[in-house]
């Protein structure tokens, strides 16, 4: 394995002129569906930049709720397959979000009318208590916005995606057969994750799959689960409140060997994982947050990773430890083991719960492993990096981009995304502050192999740049 480890990899200049950037190939799902979208009309990969693989949407069913004005806009807008939102606000302009901008775009001059709202709701349905509803055989979400007597004054139609490609970042987890925690800000991913790890584990590994989908985001609106679950068995929630109890409920009455729930957010939630994963069931569920640090400070979910307790240490021990006498420790072992932050949809890093809990507790920067994929080419970037304080002058960068050689690449090309990866990993307020860090290589051989397979490119860089460095560098190629 570590032969193979070698030849996977190649060693590129860090400065490098730019390339054209080709399409990766159709990535085809295995399983019982032979990989084909359901649709084909409903199946896209041009223009789909931050999606990544097969992209099934159904947007027409979304936009035929819309006022005609605006869905005609829309399908004729360049860029509907990175739509990520319609926003329709009483007395405001109809606004379009799209994937990777910070801001929207307005789609006429005149505002929404109260029979507009009044036509779109009714096409939609009935709400639930949550103020969400979908559209029948989707997986579109239409949030509610009401006023103080109930009326809805506010919709939110919100674009829902089956992708695949995200499940490539943590293979190697789910073999681990251990329970992981996604954690990410609204927006960046985590259901389309959730959905594609639920095919996976169901139609690949050969699971008993069950998700508890409290508001038929994953498995879509209706009683018959979409396709893009694949064999993973679906139980919906009648209201928000009562998810914690369908949880327990799903491993009571239905046995099975994993459950995915979406949004953990309460203490009963959080408990219910407990009472699963002591049950000997493999959780994978989602919270809301950006780093580890924001569940270790939150007391309604810390139980997921352990909990925080204060603990009062003896005079000799706290002199041994350089410490206070009162300090904080992890009560319990994480309900979860494997902890992974969504940066971003193609940023992740992956952290061992109970190892980088402690750490962090300890006032220490934790060993994480950062994943990042470039789309276009695919370009699998992994960087093994124990992060601490210090005043090096340099970043130690031994990292690892895994990969094949693409046929006219000629192998002695950088994109120049990496360089400014490199320079926001630097960057990064969460976890390097404003301090170097060095990275260490402690590549699994097999991963390296694993990934080498599926992605078009391979990368190794083995140098040490000081930051000026890099920010020129990552100017020059930009």
């Amino acid at each position: 394995m570590a032969a193979c480890a070698a030849r996977c990899l190649f060693l590129f200049p860090l400065l490098a002129p730019k390339f054209p950037l080709p399409h990766p190939p159709l990535r085809r799902r295995r399983g019982g569906g032979g990989g084909a979208c359901i649709d084909a009309a409903r199946c896209s990969t041009e223009g789909s930049g931050g999606w990544g693989g097969i992209v099934e949407d159904d947007l027409a069913e979304l936009l035929q709720i819309l006022p005609r004005d605006l869905r005609d806009s829309l399908q004729n807008e360049p860029r509907k397959d990175q739509l990520l939102e319609v926003i329709l606000d009483l007395g405001r302009r109809p606004e379009a979000r799209f994937l990777g901008d910070s801001g929207g775009q307005y789609l006429r001059d005149r505002e929404i009318s109260q029979q507009e709202l009044e036509a779109a709701q009714q096409a939609v349905g009935e709400f639930g208590g949550d103020n969400r509803a979908g559209i029948e055989g989707t997986l579109h979400r239409i949030s509610a916005i009401r006023s103080r007597k109930g009326m809805v004054v506010g919709l939110t139609c919100r674009v829902g995606r089956a992708v695949t490609g995200h499940v490539d970042m943590v293979r190697d987890l789910l073999n681990y057969k251990e329970s992981i925690l996604f954690l990410g800000r609204p927006g960046v991913g985590k259901t389309t994750v959730m959905r594609e790890i639920a095919r996976v584990l169901a139609d690949e590994f050969q699971k008993r799959v069950v998700i508890v989908d409290t508001s038929n985001e994953i498995g879509g609106d209706g009683d018959i689960p979409h396709a893009a679950i694949g064999g993973a068995r679906r139980m919906q929630v009648p209201e928000p409140s009562m998810q914690h109890r369908v949880m327990i409920e799903a491993v009571e009455n239905h046995m099975p060997e994993v459950v995915i729930v979406d949004e953990i957010g309460t203490e009963a939630e959080a408990q219910a994982c407990r009472s699963i994963a002591e049950r000997g069931v493999l959780l994978i569920g989602t919270a809301h947050g950006e780093r580890l640090a924001n569940i270790i400070k939150n007391p309604i979910l810390s139980d997921l990773i352990g909990g925080v307790e204060t603990v009062t240490l003896g005079d000799d021990e706290a002199r041994a430890r350089r410490s206070q006498k009162s300090i904080l420790e992890r009560k319990a072992p994480p309900t979860f083991p494997f902890l992974i932050e969504m940066r971003e949809r193609h940023y992740w890093v992956t952290h061992r719960t109970e190892r980088s809990v402690d750490m962090l507790l300890h006032g220490k920067k934790p060993l994480v492993e950062f994943v990042y994929i470039i789309e276009s080419p695919k370009i699998f970037i992994l960087l093994f990096c124990s992060l601490f304080k210090g005043s090096e002058k340099a970043i130690g960068v031994e990292s690892v981009a895994l990969c094949r050689e693409k046929k006219g690449l000629g192998g002695r090309v950088m994109d120049s995304r990496f360089v400014q990866f490199l320079v926001s990993l630097y960057l990064d307020v969460g976890h390097l502050g404003d301090r170097p860090a060095r990275c260490r290589r402690t590549v699994r051989a097999e991963k390296l192999c694993r990934a080498a397979s599926s992605s078009d490119l391979v990368v190794q860089v083995s140098k040490s740049l000081n930051p000026p460095r890099l920010h020129a560098e990552a100017a020059g190629a930009g």
